[in-house]
């Protein structure tokens, strides 16, 4: 696993982009992504979008995933199941995923998702999912 692999994979990603996402950390296994929450990912009541918090979870699970995959891979989602416990509403949204079982064909990942205020960070979503490496396209 090379940390600059997974950055500039991570670069590629268009939404992530848009939703002015970056990487904050890289290990084995591991990967945090954050995101600020704003007016244009926010939903009617002014909370982050459901879709803002899948989003970051489902990316920060499928990169930790692909820091256990051999150079050369990228990785896809085969399915994935979110657990919303809270509204997103602080400053900032962090994903935390990891890997909690690396298979020779599917890795079982797991994302935490926590909403950022001030000093204070509040679980607002747990994810689980799997992924499968793939050959870029």
């Amino acid at each position: 696993m090379t940390d600059q692999r997974i950055r500039d994979s991570f670069a590629n990603q268009g939404l992530m982009t848009t939703l002015g996402a970056t990487l904050s950390h890289v290990a084995a296994g591991e990967v945090h992504i954050s995101a600020p929450l704003q007016a244009a990912t926010s939903q009617q009541h002014g909370a982050g979008h459901a879709g803002l918090t899948f989003a970051l979870a489902d990316t920060a699970a499928g990169y930790a995933a692909l820091t256990l995959m051999e150079a050369g891979r990228e990785v896809m989602t085969v399915e994935a199941k979110i657990n919303l416990m809270a509204p997103a509403i602080g400053e900032v949204l962090i994903a935390r995923g990891k890997v909690i079982r690396a298979g020779r064909r599917l890795t079982v990942v797991q994302a935490e998702v926590f909403a950022i205020k001030g000093d204070t960070e509040t679980c607002i979503a747990i994810l689980q999912g799997t992924m499968i490496p793939v050959d870029p396209a």
